[in-house]
């Protein structure tokens, strides 16, 4: 037994040598103990869910049967829901439903106290701690070296890309990767408890400013948009969404000055890393099928998709590949998983190699300043703390910045480079005056359109998805109801008539199994900090009903924000400004895409469900007669949230472009030795999620920066 669950490790990692010692002997039984320790957690649960709540009749209803495609065996299996509570034991027993919703799941109990913010092990026995993964330096070595060709701030998606890049190349060069986070673990894997990680330490938990109008429905009434704090970056917090935008979307960057960046250009770079495991499209010639980076439809999904991908035929959006360069319309989601699990940048780049003995990792080291010389103007050093203590590493070749899109410009204002007049506010030596920070676009997305169902077992309900066998079947077989990926099945892409642009969408439809009161409240809208105040008022009376929605995001605002520092502790976070709906084209097209969302769900292929719009009755919003066109404005700047998809805050352009920080080549201007490499390097946003784009960007700058060592190390 020990034997088979050792190669299941072995198997899961990649790692290709499985070192079976007397420290993997603890980790099995660790894991015996943790599953007794989940399975005790399962029967306390019958305390709150007992039969009396769940009946269970001698012969099942065939509708309560939920048909899924075993990948291994090529044939279907049947998922038998628990039944769900009448309507009227429902409305008996709301309150002590409400009462044990948070959490409702002792799965999920479970992963909260495993991922929690600043959870530490109390001792070395903490039975969780094997679940983690780990980066030593490689063998032979105790201590980080002082000097390395490269170092790369932050494992975000391209930067552990451009690692395990960089350092596969002979001659080899040397490489130090730099991660303010730890490595991520088992129970991160889970695609359906994805919400659950925007409130833990896998994330930076950054706050928009106070802006008047927006988020009103938030706590203090400011936007919540965390990011990725972990080796790996936000791929292992997101939503595992792979798309890449439309081909006009990188089309218009190159025809504005950024060469090499046309879609024909990076899409050699999106098919470099995809693995494309897709059922119908995975031999499309735009699709790769070599890479590191598995591409996969979720096992598991409700009818509702069904219904959705319908209704959206009915308007004329055909079901399609959404990543093909030739067709627009609606489709089921495609993940970034791997059997199931989650599949992130640093599992697919990094975990295999970890061993390199060129590659050096130090994960929980927060880079606090580039250090420039003043004379040449060239990075040569970069500052990090690590267990509190302060170290400096040298640099021979290049200093890479790949922390995001809010950490990577906050560095280079902390290090003097950035827009002069800010930063001589804060006595900060300007070693480049250029403008970090000065731009910023983030879509923004409305999860307030809810259809009640009139039907059961329609729709993903958190009580029966974060069961003990589900769980157990996620980690056996890599499907069933925890694939789910946060809830989500599918996506729209339309145009509405605001739009400028004939050719790319700008409404994004995120079409889910159900809608943010799934949970009770106890996760999704507490991972976009919705209120207490305006979740229960406006959807309490739907917890444990059966619903739907789909949520429109915008997809290329025109409002523009901008970001600075607040102070200059490395550890405070920067000011963040959206400045959202302050161009009234923005409003104008979610109002409209509203509009449609609602013609989907009154559609023939939601009737079957009774579906009926909820009309949410938003304290901020009780002026306005229900369903008019001020209540759904106000029910926007009420419920609007960020999609965390920041771009621009390092902008790339052209040699006339003022708002330039980078160049085509993604070098900082002014700088020698320095480049940007991730998200914040897009000069606009894109038709599309930005995981897959910021690996992309990984591949396309490790081949520009080896092409420039080129001739000097053959």
């Amino acid at each position: 037994m020990k034997n088979c669950l050792a190669r299941y490790w072995e198997l899961r990692a990649g790692s290709g040598i499985f070192e079976y010692t007397v420290k993997r002997t603890v980790a099995m039984r660790r894991l015996f103990f943790a599953i007794f320790v989940i399975t005790l957690l399962h029967v306390k649960a019958i305390d709150i869910y007992t039969e009396d709540d769940f009946p269970v009749e001698d012969e099942p209803y065939t509708d309560n049967l939920i048909e899924i495609e075993d990948t291994k065996t090529s044939r279907s299996r049947r998922i038998l829901w628990p039944y769900p509570l009448t309507r009227d034991e429902q409305d008996s027993r709301k309150a002590r439903f409400a009462h044990y919703s948070y959490p409702q799941s002792p799965i999920v109990d479970m992963m909260l106290q495993t991922v929690a913010v600043n959870y530490l092990p109390v001792n070395s026995n903490d039975p969780f701690d094997f679940l983690r993964d780990s980066y030593p330096l490689p063998k032979g070595y105790t201590k980080p070296l002082d000097e390395y060709d490269y170092i790369i701030v932050g494992a975000s998606s391209a930067g552990s890309v451009l690692a395990a890049r960089l350092t596969e190349d002979k001659p080899r060069a040397t490489v130090l990767l730099l991660e303010a986070g730890k490595p991520e673990m088992l129970l991160s894997d889970i695609p359906a408890l994805t919400h659950y990680l925007q409130n833990t330490d896998y994330v930076w938990p950054y706050t928009m400013e106070h802006q008047t109008g927006v988020c009103l429905g938030s706590e203090e009434q400011r936007c919540y948009s965390p990011r990725g704090k972990a080796l790996g970056g936000s791929s292992v917090t997101d939503y595992m969404l792979y798309s890449r935008g439309r081909p006009q979307d990188w089309d218009k960057m190159a025809a504005d000055g950024n060469y090499g960046w046309s879609y024909n250009e990076v899409l050699e770079y999106f098919k470099k890393s995809e693995r494309s495991e897709l059922k119908k499209y995975k031999n499309m010639p735009y699709r790769g099928r070599d890479g590191e980076l598995t591409v996969e439809n979720v096992p598991f999904k409700t009818g509702l998709v069904e219904a959705f991908l319908a209704a959206g035929r009915i308007n004329g959006y055909q079901t399609v590949d959404y990543i093909s360069p030739d067709q627009l319309g609606f489709g089921y989601i495609q993940t970034i998983t791997n059997k199931g699990h989650r599949l992130s940048a640093a599992k697919a780049f990094l975990h295999q190699h970890k061993r390199r003995k060129n590659l050096h990792i130090l994960t929980e080291a927060k880079a606090t300043k580039i250090i420039v010389e003043p004379q040449s103007k060239r990075a040569y050093a970069v500052d990090y703390i690590k267990n509190n203590v302060k170290y400096t590493v040298r640099c021979r070749r290049e200093v890479i910045v790949s922390a995001g899109p809010i950490a990577s410009p906050q560095l280079l204002m902390l290090s003097g480079i950035g827009p002069q007049e800010h930063l001589q506010t804060l006595g900060i030596p300007v070693l480049s005056n250029i403008p970090v920070g000065r731009t910023l676009y983030d879509h923004i997305g409305f999860p307030g359109i809810i259809f009640r169902l009139n039907s059961t077992n329609a729709s993903l309900l958190e009580p029966k998805v974060a069961t003990l066998p589900n769980l157990m079947q996620w980690l056996q077989f890599g499907d069933g109801l925890l694939t789910s990926p946060g809830g989500v099945e599918g996506v729209g892409y339309i145009k509405t008539s605001v739009s400028d642009n004939s050719e790319v969408p700008d409404i994004e439809l995120i079409n889910m199994g159900g809608s943010l009161t799934l949970d009770g409240g106890a996760a999704i809208r507490k991972s976009w900090k919705i209120s207490d105040r305006t979740y229960h008022n406006a959807f309490g009376s739907l917890t444990g009903v059966d619903t739907w929605q789909a949520i429109p995001v915008l997809l290329h605002p025109k409002s523009k924000g901008c970001l600075e520092l607040r102070d200059i502790n490395p550890f405070s976070h920067p000011k963040i400004f959206g400045n959202f709906l302050t161009d009234a084209r923005d409003m104008a097209a979610l109002k409209e895409a509203i509009k449609f969302v609602i013609s989907i769900g009154e559609s023939e292929p939601f009737r079957k469900y009774g579906a009926t719009l909820h009309l949410a009755p938003y304290p901020t919003c009780s002026s306005y007669p229900l369903g008019s066109e001020q209540y759904w404005e106000c029910a926007i700047r009420t419920m609007m949230v960020s999609m965390r998809r920041q771009v621009s805050t390092c902008k790339m352009g052209s040699a006339n472009d003022p708002d330039a920080v980078v160049d085509p080549e993604l070098r900082v201007r002014g700088i020698e030795g320095l480049r940007v490499a991730d998200i914040s390097i897009l000069p606009k946003t894109i038709s599309g999620h930005t995981i897959a784009p910021d690996i992309m960007i990984g591949e396309k700058a490790a081949d520009m920066i080896r092409k420039t060592w080129s001739n000097l190390i053959a």
